[in-house]
């Protein structure tokens, strides 16, 4: 199967950084661009320390890369379009040729 990816995403990956009094700040390093197809599946309303949050859970397909290069997405890294911010939550090869990832992830919103 081979699918319209359509969107550039951006994929950045946590580093941690000392923040001088002991402690560390974490910032987010790009680590290239990526065409995808974005699908949206469920979403819901959750309690947030000062709102309540939209989450809706993701769909992404991107072009399959080698284990170890750092244009293969991870859990725990993100994809980033504009201001819309998508956590990865796990990855996973989407054909028998692995020719595609599906990368399953959630982003978060105020409501």
């Amino acid at each position: 199967m081979a699918y319209r990816l359509n969107r550039q995403l951006v994929l950045e990956s946590p580093e941690r950084v000392a923040d001088g009094a002991g402690g560390y700040v974490q910032n987010w390093v790009p680590l290239g661009t990526l065409w995808a197809r974005v699908i949206s599946r469920s979403g819901r309303e959750a309690a947030g320390a000062a709102a309540p949050l939209s989450r809706v859970a993701y769909k992404i397909i991107v072009r399959a890369a080698p284990s170890g290069s750092d244009a293969r997405p991870k859990a725990d890294q993100r994809f980033v379009e504009g201001e819309r911010v998508y956590r990865i939550l796990a990855v996973a090869e989407d054909d028998a040729n692995g020719r595609y990832l599906q990368c399953t992830a959630q982003e978060e919103t105020v409501a």
